[in-house]
């Protein structure tokens, strides 16, 4: 069985720990580090997925430096080798799956965009006819791509799942000027970040952001950007709508522990080394579609 990277640096100050990134407070900064830990349905499983976190890491940054004419990001430095004397000799540990990131004070929701109808979105509209409030011609089939893409907000939940939202809810937790800033630049994202990926002969069905605000009151695009993680993506070449898709993300994954009947409690399974190769490949083909290079 593979086993997990282990990201813990000694002598730093953790300052969080999530279900894939392990956070370290550097004083004005942070140091953020992509683990290859993987989660399903709320869980880190036993197993990890080696080159993982270098590939949610790596295409962050692809994307941090492409969308900067859209809006600043958090991200400082990616190359250990420019790190500070206190984290070069943790290098074997950081070097590719890291980055060093500006301080800021994340919005508390999540700004998803939608251009196609998939996961929670399709079950919101076959319920409702609408999604997260915004509604939709009738008759739409599951994965049919939407008339034109939406903005359907959610909460951020520290454990579970997040929860969608109307932009009314949203604009009551962070005030209606700042949604529109947020929503104008979550929709710019995403057809970017769609109009790129379908040049490399991927869909990006629906993907979500994160924003922060500096104590100037700046907007930073923070966390992850367009990754397999935080992403909807799929191979052009096998679109075909009415069904799900195949996917570039951890479906496979999802997949395997509805096949085994896991009862989404703990212990929870490891995974098989068939599964964790192939959740691996997608990972990786879908950095080089899209970033256009091999992993560093």
């Amino acid at each position: 069985m593979p086993l997990v990277l282990d990201t813990r640096l000694n002598g730093l100050a953790p300052h969080r720990r999530g279900k894939v990134r392990d956070i370290y407070d550097l004083g004005d900064t942070l140091l953020m580090i992509a683990t290859d830990r993987i989660s399903a349905f709320d869980y880190v499983l036993a197993s990890g997925i080696p080159d993982k976190g270098k590939v949610l890491s790596q295409l962050s940054a692809f994307w941090f430096a492409a969308t900067t004419h859209i809006v600043a990001n958090h991200m400082i430095e990616t190359d250990v080798r420019r790190y500070p004397p206190e984290l070069k000799r943790h290098a074997v540990v950081l070097a590719g799956r890291s980055m060093i990131v500006r301080k800021a004070n994340p919005a508390p929701i999540e700004c998803v965009a939608r251009g196609y109808l998939a996961g929670s979105g399709w079950k919101d509209y076959l319920a409702t006819g609408a999604v997260c409030g915004v509604p939709l011609p009738p008759g739409l089939r599951e994965s049919d791509q939407l008339p034109e893409p939406i903005f359907t907000p959610a909460t951020k939940a520290t454990t579970g799942h997040d929860i969608n939202i109307s932009e009314t809810e949203a604009a009551q937790l962070v005030g209606a000027s700042l949604l529109d800033r947020l929503k104008s630049l979550t929709m710019r994202l995403y057809a970017f970040g769609a109009a790129h990926a379908e040049r490399c002969g991927i869909l990006l069905a629906d993907t979500k952001f994160e924003f922060g605000l500096t104590p100037d009151g700046d907007v930073l695009l923070i966390d992850e950007v367009m990754t397999p993680d935080s992403s909807r993506y799929w191979p052009r070449d096998l679109y075909n709508p009415g069904r799900p898709q195949v996917s570039f993300d951890k479906q496979y994954v999802r997949d395997y522990l509805e096949q085994i009947r896991w009862n989404k409690q703990p212990p929870v399974p490891s995974l098989p080394d068939e599964v964790v190769a192939r959740t691996r490949e997608k990972y990786l083909e879908a950095f080089r579609r899209i970033a256009g290079k091999e992993l560093e």
